[in-house]
């Protein structure tokens, strides 16, 4: 009998994977409307627009349809993760109102996934610079894969251009690892678990530089594939889905035109193409554009000392 509860207890403590980590960028706020409200309000207190507070709506609805499978999945719980911000929080009201109480596990303010609060000096004419270059390759990218050109190598033909921000990138990569960290240990403890629950969701509001930098500590992109990334637009979303291998792919959801205007290489796209079904032990066999952005060659004999 002793033994049966201990295998029923080890049973239950089982790790649940969420379904789906979802990342959604705040709506449009006064900031986004109004550049000149940044010297006017604190940046925290930065609010939604009429326009935000509708986008944010809309967008609960539609995660409602995604995570629900239009109301053909029974079993799905959604957790949120939200930056303190008052833009985000705001965000977050509006989208819960298409969720029940039933299905929202809980909620948990997360300072870890909020906008940079400091260091982020701009001169305005060299940003506007970068962001037209930056916008010419990605157009020139998109047309090459509507072409099916799709040996191209992203960075052969790709500028990196020093970004005023890039100064700060570090430490905020530090402090979405230190946030990826606390959301693997709420899964490991099965914090997040609840019965019946078969389709665990997580649900991060957050803003567009800490999206993309948790995107890229997640899929472990570089500092040059960084530079490239488009933040998402105002209640936009990116749908990270297990694959049936344990990898996360955003490719499950969403089409190479998307992810090709994101600023995601080719080599990036079919990384994600191979999530679907891949295996982490395998990652190094089928991704070798990681390895040969830090490699010039390496050989493919093993070295094995002769007598």
């Amino acid at each position: 009998m002793q033994n049966n509860n201990h295998s029923s207890h080890q049973s239950a403590k089982k790790k649940v994977l969420p379904k789906r980590i979802i990342i959604v960028r705040h709506g449009e706020s006064e900031g986004n409307l109004d550049t000149s409200a940044y010297s006017k309000t604190p940046d925290y207190k930065i609010s939604l627009t009429e326009e935000g507070r509708a986008q944010a709506r809309l967008a609960g609805s539609h995660l409602r349809d995604l995570i629900s499978g239009n109301g053909s999945r029974p079993d799905w719980r959604v957790y949120f993760y939200v930056s303190p911000y008052e833009r985000t929080r705001s965000t977050l009201r509006e989208i819960g109102k298409s969720f029940s109480k039933k299905r929202v596990i809980g909620v948990r303010e997360e300072c870890r996934i909020r906008e940079q609060d400091f260091g982020n000096f701009q001169v305005e004419e060299r940003m506007k610079v970068i962001k037209e270059t930056r916008e010419k390759v990605r157009e020139h990218l998109f047309n090459c894969f509507l072409d099916h050109v799709m040996s191209i190598d992203f960075f052969d033909i790709c500028v990196f251009f020093e970004s005023p921000r890039r100064e700060m990138l570090i430490e905020d990569k530090e402090i979405s690892s230190d946030f990826l960290e606390s959301l693997w240990r709420d899964i490991d403890l099965n914090r997040l678990h609840k019965d019946p629950c078969r389709d665990l969701n997580l649900m991060i509001i957050s803003h567009g530089l800490a999206s993309r930098v948790f995107l890229m500590k997640w899929f472990k992109w570089t500092v040059e594939q960084f530079e490239f990334l488009n933040n998402p637009e105002n209640c936009e979303c990116r749908v990270m889905e297990l694959g049936q291998g344990g990898e996360y792919s955003l490719a499950m959801n969403h089409t190479d035109e998307e992810m090709l205007e994101w600023g995601l290489s080719p080599d990036m796209i079919q990384d994600q193409k191979w999530r679907i079904t891949g295996k982490k032990t395998d990652w190094n066999d089928h991704c070798t554009w990681y390895l040969r952005s830090f490699f010039d060659e390496l050989d493919s004999e093993d070295d094995v000392e002769s007598n």
